[in-house]
């Protein structure tokens, strides 16, 4: 991300986005198959392939390089088919911390061509794992292991604009990921662009007024997205193919039009999840937020 961001009506005013270099387009991507056994070199590949061919992206993130022992095989496709990777630590514990790095340090020497960064969390700050300054010593622990690849966390963006992740700015991080949806701010799909853009951008703001530059952190949209028919509602935002098209379409290819890097949560649907119970006791099923069905097979048109 190059572009000093102001206000989501102050840039629709300004700025066409005719003028403005597109920013990259990536999926979020999970390690396993519909049956929940995990995906090999193999599976990524057709992956990377159906993504590319559907979408023309050329970049994913993962968020647990441990799991089904994906960095390997991860980092093995990307090499075969072209595409850059963002890794991922889990530093929730001791031991899937470990286990995460332990995994890099194993995969990634000698791959650092297609490993584009590596994320320290994700939304750590938000559920309130660590302080902002707890967090900075476990990416520090990660870059110092590799000094040559951008390092850096992903979060919810009002953890950004709130100043909660203000020690990873002031720390020099190489990249932050700010997520925000629309939909779980619980807007109707007539307002769910609006309220994500001035999200992304509130937390952009900050970062950047923050660190006095438009260059460094770089940062990502990190998850945006609507679940598809099959998913559940949440408040007055309705789960939906049709709404998702709409949202990818106005939101996330308008986010993209205005030069923000961003990742589409997710790539495929995740049919092995189980559904999940909220704190307030409500269920919500998780298996279909995909750009993609299982099968890989786009649900939509995903060109920009």
């Amino acid at each position: 991300m190059r572009l000093s961001i102001l206000s989501y009506a102050a840039l629709t005013a300004l700025t066409s986005p005719l003028a403005l270099a597109a920013g990259r387009k990536g999926f979020a991507l999970g390690t396993k198959l519909p049956d929940g056994s995990c995906k090999y070199q193999a599976d990524y590949e057709a992956d990377f392939d159906a993504i590319s061919a559907a979408s023309g992206s050329k970049i994913v993130r993962g968020y647990s390089a441990s799991d089904c022992n994906s960095c390997p095989a991860m980092v093995g496709a990307a090499a075969a088919k072209g595409f850059k990777v963002v890794l991922g630590v889990w530093p929730d514990l001791p031991a899937s911390f470990d286990a995460d790095k332990a995994a890099l340090q194993s995969c990634v020497p000698g791959h650092e061509d297609v490993v584009y960064a590596i994320t320290v969390g994700s939304e750590t700050l938000y559920r309130g794992n660590f302080t902002g300054p707890e967090l900075l010593t476990r990416i520090q622990n990660i870059k110092h292991a590799f000094p040559s690849i951008k390092v850096g966390t992903a979060d919810s963006w009002n953890k950004y604009a709130d100043g909660t992740a203000d020690a990873l700015v002031q720390g020099g991080v190489d990249i932050l990921l700010v997520n925000a949806f629309g939909f779980w701010q619980g807007q109707k799909i007539s307002n769910a662009t609006a309220t994500y853009f001035d999200d992304i951008f509130q937390a952009f703001n900050h970062i950047q007024s923050l660190s006095g530059s438009n260059m460094k952190p770089e940062i990502w949209n990190g998850e945006t997205g609507w679940p598809t028919d099959g998913g559940t509602n949440y408040g007055n935002a309705i789960a939906g193919t049709s709404n998702a098209k709409t949202f990818y379409q106005d939101g996330f290819c308008g986010m993209l039009d205005y030069g923000v890097d961003a990742f589409y949560f997710e790539a495929l649907d995740e049919l092995w999840k189980p559904v999940s119970i909220g704190d307030d006791g409500s269920v919500a099923n998780e298996n279909h937020w995909g750009a993609f069905y299982a099968n890989r097979t786009a649900k939509f048109d995903l060109m920009c």
